[in-house]
């Protein structure tokens, strides 16, 4: 494993028009890019994950899974907004010299991708064989599948969808409201809006998880309870362990992000979009998602050429597609073996 960080000296344009002067990338790769430069997994991380993939997916990265570094070139980058490496909320503002805190300029996703394409470039990278990535990892595999459709072989989008569905972005509206209403939030310190970021992580959970999560897991053993209840620990749990690696600036500010994605902006609509995705592309649903629901898979399925869909069944919801490894594997091991001639017979 070798953790990097770019630093793009160029002038770097945001689609709200701001300029960044330069801006930097925390980036993390897996294996040796091998001297034809065809040996490239690329890994888009969710909303508050990092840059080392085998760390939050380590039942799909590592030493003998279905993306090893002994046959893959397998890179992460942080996205910008987050707090693990990249330019971010955190970091001192170069124009002003004082830390950005609430002045962070806003990122779109498509903004994201934009900016790896110069770490593609810096990396000699002209060709990826696999783009995957879940949730808003998903979306900007989309965008960057959209943006420059010769770039991948095969692409793996996850619980993820074309354009932030009003019923998501109302989670996420909520979830900054919570950090909004911190006494602190509008102070200039790290740590302003904390305690509001708890309680913005405990309504996310519930969105990422389902009915059946909580029956499993948060059932308390006796008939006889009338409070603390198990799952009311379990969200403070939550929020606690979150508030321990992440701060609310990042929070706030990627759920925005997240907010803006829609791939059909400016290129007359999410369909016509979709069309320019030139990848062999398998989309990936989890029935129990109520946060990305199977309809928005279906729905970039049927709008990529060839594209196929399959489902998994999950009690996890959403977060099934951080959970469900083998499951994952199957149907990416099954898409990649199909030959070429059969894999037009399967087509959605």
């Amino acid at each position: 494993m070798t953790y990097n960080i770019y630093k793009n000296e160029q002038p770097f344009t945001l689609e709200s028009g701001y300029t960044l002067p330069f801006h930097h990338l925390a980036y993390t790769t897996h294996g040796i890019l091998n001297k034809e430069k065809n040996n490239v997994v690329w890994i888009f991380h969710a909303l508050t994950a990092n840059s080392d993939a085998a760390e939050w997916w380590p039942g799909l990265v590592g030493n003998e899974k279905i993306f090893s570094p002994e046959k893959y070139f397998i890179i992460c980058v942080n996205m910008p907004g987050s707090c693990y490496g990249s330019t971010g909320p955190l970091d001192p503002d170069p124009v002003k010299g004082k830390v950005y805190y609430h002045a962070f300029p806003f990122f779109t996703t498509r903004d994201m991708v934009r900016s790896y394409a110069h770490l593609k470039k810096f990396l000699g990278i002209q060709k990826i064989k696999i783009g995957i990535g879940g949730s808003m990892g998903g979306q900007q595999l989309l965008e960057w599948a959209i943006e420059d459709p010769g770039l991948f072989e095969n692409i793996f989008p996850l619980a993820t969808n074309a354009r932030h569905s009003p019923w998501a972005i109302a989670f996420n509206a909520s979830q900054r409201m919570s950090i909004e209403t911190d006494p602190t939030w509008k102070e200039d310190k790290p740590l302003a809006g904390i305690e509001g970021m708890k309680v913005a992580r405990s309504i996310a959970l519930i969105s990422y998880r389902h009915y059946e999560t909580y029956q499993a897991a948060q059932t308390e053993e006796t008939n006889e309870t009338i409070y603390d209840f198990k799952t009311v620990s379990y969200q403070r749990y939550q929020g606690d362990k979150l508030a321990k690696r992440f701060n609310a600036f990042s929070y706030y500010f990627l759920s925005k992000s997240m907010d803006s994605h829609n791939v059909g902006r400016g290129r007359g609509s999410m369909e016509a979009a979709l069309s320019h995705i030139k990848a062999k592309t398998l989309v990936i649903g989890i029935v129990s998602d109520i946060l990305f629901p199977l309809k928005e898979q279906e729905f970039i399925a049927s709008n990529i050429t060839g594209a196929k869909f399959r489902s998994i069944q999950s009690t996890y919801g959403h977060d099934g597609f951080l959970l469900e490894y083998e499951r994952i594997e199957n149907l990416i091991t099954e898409f990649l073996n199909v030959p070429a001639v059969l894999d037009r017979t399967l087509q959605i």
